[in-house]
């Protein structure tokens, strides 16, 4: 994808969630962060998005913890939210080419790190703030949904620090039944997971379904019962256990 695209499902990922959390009321249950209320889950991606904001605006070439959550509540907490993603979203639509920034997963350049993180941190987010909702997460477009099993096998997952581990080589099968894109992900016991487009090698387990549904399910927004499931189901019950990103 392009960064342009990214910077657009960014924009209208951020009027999504904020459109979601003042329906659902800021009091409402989220049920995909089980603990978290809508408030809870507004002041978080407002902090995340001033925090990168920073980051990209200042070109800052070291990590920087941020400001923090903050203490706002009802329709100020909402206008802090709005207008800490519509800087976002200027300052990625303003950042050079060219941007020399600090980042933490692989990519082509900062820029496009920071874009496409920000493009999948509200997506997610919005599908949170929808399950608040009676109608619960809506769709998410295709192509992002398929770029974002790809920044999560292939940027998150990559690392060292995945806990995706299996006492035995096992391979998972994710197979979208709408775009026919297909994941095979290789689990060990001492290798983070190994991840390669296309059929490959038989799976133990395999995954498939519209590649909306395969996105928040594996990042565990929508039940594992949302897609097919094949296979060894004790491997899908890992992937759920062990697979969570979170911050810190």
């Amino acid at each position: 994808m392009k960064i342009t695209e990214y910077i657009e499902a960014l924009e209208s990922a951020g009027r999504g969630l904020a459109d979601a959390a003042a329906e659902a009321g800021l009091d409402a249950e989220v049920p995909t962060c089980p603990g978290w209320r809508v408030r809870d889950l507004v002041r978080h991606t407002a902090m995340v998005h001033r925090w990168a904001t920073t980051l990209v605006a200042e070109a800052r070439t070291a990590y920087h913890p941020g400001d923090g959550e903050t203490p706002l509540d009802g329709e100020e907490l909402l206008t802090h939210f709005r207008e800490g993603h519509a800087l976002l979203v200027a300052a990625l639509r303003a950042a050079p080419e060219t941007l020399e920034c600090w980042t933490f997963l692989p990519a082509p350049s900062p820029l496009a790190f920071w874009a496409r993180r920000q493009a999948h941190e509200t997506t997610v987010h919005r599908s949170d703030a929808e399950s608040a909702l009676p109608s619960g997460p809506g769709a998410v477009d295709p192509a992002i949904a398929a770029d974002g099993i790809d920044e999560l096998f292939g940027a998150f997952h990559s690392r060292d620090r995945s806990r995706v581990r299996t006492e035995e080589p096992r391979t998972l099968r994710v197979r979208a039944t709408d775009t026919g894109d297909v994941w095979t992900v290789h689990l060990s016991a001492t290798e983070p997971p190994r991840t390669e487009r296309g059929a490959g090698s038989a799976a133990d387990t395999e995954l498939s379904g519209p590649v909306d549904r395969l996105y928040l399910a594996l990042w565990n927004r929508v039940p594992l019962a949302s897609v097919t499931l094949t296979g060894d189901q004790g491997l899908a019950r890992l992937w759920r256990e062990t697979s969570a990103i979170t911050w810190s």
